[in-house]
């Protein structure tokens, strides 16, 4: 059965290199007997897909993706490209709009994560006050929540366009959209998701009158929150600005259904947490997606771990410091 190759972004300065975010990775592959391939993501950004795979050997045979994240459309086209090619995707494209959007993973894990509803939208144009109203009612109507779309929000605007302290508050709620959708602008992915905030444990305790959590992402942002339209997947937003300490939150990276690496998120790499997977597993399992990302964060009160977020484990980013060459061995062992 022949072994998989990794593919890297190119290195915009520098094509036939992988780009410097990733080296790093590509090193570990070679050092672990994998192979990697080379694409232009400027190119399939701009949806010039069989041009960007032209360093991808032809019948390359079975592919992973580990690179910036694509909007779905985009790697589809991807997708299509390299079959074209003679190669194939593992992670179809179809499985990569379920972990990588809100909306298709969501019916999995609801319970399990916080209550959200979502508005599709066309393009950058914020939903009307009827739209707002109705998702707001469909988690509760009333308490604090965040806005994002279905892959990013934007917590370092986390009071002028992520935050919501009240939903019954409809006129705040249409405020932060708004902003949000302005500050997205041709980013905005799928639509808008208002999401119920949650209080998350914190390393160092919560600071008083402070946002002490919040239950949403990330694309995959470094992240998902902080490397722009191109990011690696992974800013979630266990924490807000102001808050006192970091959230305890751990990311697991699952191959066919089984976690092959555990570690802390991205945004707090020196916290070394160990969460409970009992109630996780089987949710991933029933997902179906051959390589996903889970996002925990150990409740306030002491009740257990909440999934936070979910992702394409191609575009999520690995934390500094930790070791992936296990999770490199198992892709290419897949």
């Amino acid at each position: 059965m022949p072994v998989p190759a990794i593919i890297f972004p190119a290195d915009p300065l520098n094509p036939r290199r992988p780009d410097p975010h990733f080296a790093w990775e590509a090193r570990l592959l070679r050092e672990s007997g994998g192979e990697h391939h080379l694409v232009d993501h400027d190119a399939l950004l701009a949806g010039r897909a069989r041009e960007a795979v032209r360093q991808v050997p032809r019948d390359s045979g079975p592919l992973w993706y580990r690179g910036w994240m694509l909007p779905s459309a985009r790697y589809a086209g991807f997708a299509a490209a390299l079959t074209a090619r003679g190669g194939n995707l593992l992670t179809s494209a179809p499985g990569y709009a379920a972990a990588h959007e809100l909306p298709g993973w969501y019916g999995v894990f609801e319970g399990a994560t916080p209550a959200s509803a979502w508005i599709p939208s066309d393009g950058p144009v914020p939903p009307g006050p009827e739209a707002i109203a109705a998702a707001a009612a469909r988690i509760g109507g009333s308490g604090p929540a965040i806005v994002k779309d279905y892959v990013k929000s934007r917590k370092h605007e986390w009071d002028e366009a992520c935050y919501v302290p009240e939903l019954a508050d409809l006129a705040a709620v249409d405020r932060v959209v708004r902003r949000f959708v302005e500050l997205q602008g041709e980013f905005l992915a799928g639509g808008v998701v208002l999401r119920r905030y949650e209080e998350f444990e914190r390393a160092d305790g919560p600071a008083d009158g402070a946002p002490g959590g919040v239950g949403a992402p990330d694309g995959t942002g470094g992240p998902e929150d902080g490397g722009g339209p191109d990011g690696v997947e992974g800013g979630a937003e266990a924490d807000g600005p102001g808050a006192g300490g970091r959230a305890v939150e751990a990311r697991v990276w699952w191959l066919d259904g089984s976690p092959v690496l555990v570690g802390p998120h991205p945004d707090a790499p020196h916290l070394s947490v160990e969460p409970d997977l009992t109630d996780v597993r089987p949710l991933v399992r029933m997902l179906g997606c051959r390589f996903v990302t889970t996002d925990l964060a150990s409740r306030a009160d002491g009740s257990g771990w909440r999934v936070v977020e979910v992702g394409d484990g191609q575009v999520s980013e690995l934390p500094h410091g930790i070791d992936p060459s296990g999770l490199l061995t198992s892709l290419i062992a897949a």
